[in-house]
């Protein structure tokens, strides 16, 4: 396939720029994943679409304040986005410009000196401190990383530090929020745990790719960078048990979905996993555990496009963007949602 069957287009005001009034208050698109059919709901109404029994799963990645604006030796802004520890005092990290990094290369953020060691094969740097912690600097001097499509990505607002971040997040390590967990208030969670929904965690911490277009012609040739992932024991038996007892697994973003299909086995069994998900998910992939998808809607050509697709069908989703955009729904991280079930 090719990827331009993934386009679509979307005029540029239905970008979201700000989250909506409270997290709740965004509006639920919910598509028939085997009819096609589309009901305009809102998110709250998500208390009446699941069941008791239902098995939600979501992400407890936490958002790290990975971009530090920094200079150079001559006094030139350098923008840094750390995107994985190597060790305490060593990073791999996105960087702009990237002339201004070159190895050898000094950097100063907050008067803290950074040293730039390495490029891997991929651009990324590897950028060492060269006394105290990355983790140290990120707390003191990093910000929250935004997505390039929101206009105010280089200077978060206020809010921002608290509304890209899941209630339930726990786990520090991603450079883009589980942006389908937004929505959640713990209040909400608390009614559907009282319907008799069970939740359940795992964890993914989002990489880069995220933002990034898929860049193969074909969409078979478009591998996925590997993210680091975890499974617990306990998790791996309640959805297990779950799956046993005929109760739907409902995923709650497209990085749970990765996670929980990258640790089942042939049969569908869920293992306990430490490591990383390196599995692409595209049209033509069986799904071995999950049943339903909450998400927020992607951008054209992505890979968590592609992800949606293969869960739904190309052109059963392409049609919901469509009504989507016709019905001015609020797209991307902090944009509206959609329940596929």
């Amino acid at each position: 396939m090719n990827i331009e069957e993934f386009d679509y287009d979307l005029p540029r005001d239905l970008i979201a720029q700000t989250p909506a009034e409270t997290r709740e208050a965004s509006r639920l698109l919910v598509l028939g994943r085997s009819t096609g059919d589309l009901e305009d709901r809102a998110f709250v109404d998500l208390r009446r679409l699941l069941r008791a029994g239902d098995c939600l799963v979501v992400n407890d990645s936490r958002v790290i304040p990975a971009r530090v604006l920094a200079e150079d030796d001559g006094g030139r802004p350098v923008e840094l986005l750390f995107v994985e520890p190597i060790d305490d005092h060593a990073w791999r990290a996105l960087v702009r410009p990237g002339r201004r990094c070159r190895p050898g290369a000094h950097l100063r953020a907050g008067g803290v000196r950074l040293r730039v060691m390495a490029t891997d094969a991929d651009g990324t740097r590897v950028i060492a401190r060269e006394q105290g912690t990355i983790a140290a600097l990120l707390e003191a001097h990093g910000v929250p990383p935004l997505p390039p499509y929101i206009e105010r990505n280089a200077k978060p607002a206020p809010e921002d530090w608290e509304r890209y971040q899941t209630v339930y997040a726990a786990t520090p390590g991603s450079v883009a929020a589980p942006t389908a967990g937004l929505h959640f208030t713990t209040a909400m969670l608390d009614v559907l745990r009282a319907a008799g929904v069970e939740a359940h965690r795992i964890t993914l911490h989002v990489g880069p790719a995220t933002f990034r277009p898929v860049t193969a012609a074909s969409v078979e040739e478009h591998r996925l960078p590997a993210e680091r992932a975890s499974v617990s024991e306990a998790a791996a038996q309640a959805i297990n048990r779950a799956r046993a007892e005929g109760r739907r697994v409902v995923a709650v973003g497209t990085t749970t979905v990765r996670t929980l299909e990258s640790a089942a086995d042939a049969s569908g069994q869920l293992q306990p996993f430490e490591g990383v998900a390196a599995l692409t998910i595209r049209p033509g992939h069986r799904f071995r555990v999950v049943d339903a998808l909450l998400t927020n809607f992607h951008l054209p050509r992505s890979s968590l496009l592609l992800l949606v697709a293969a869960f739904a069908g190309r052109e059963r989703v392409l049609a919901a963007y469509r009504h989507a955009v016709a019905a001015r729904y609020r797209f991307y991280s902090y944009g509206d949602a959609m329940l596929i079930i």
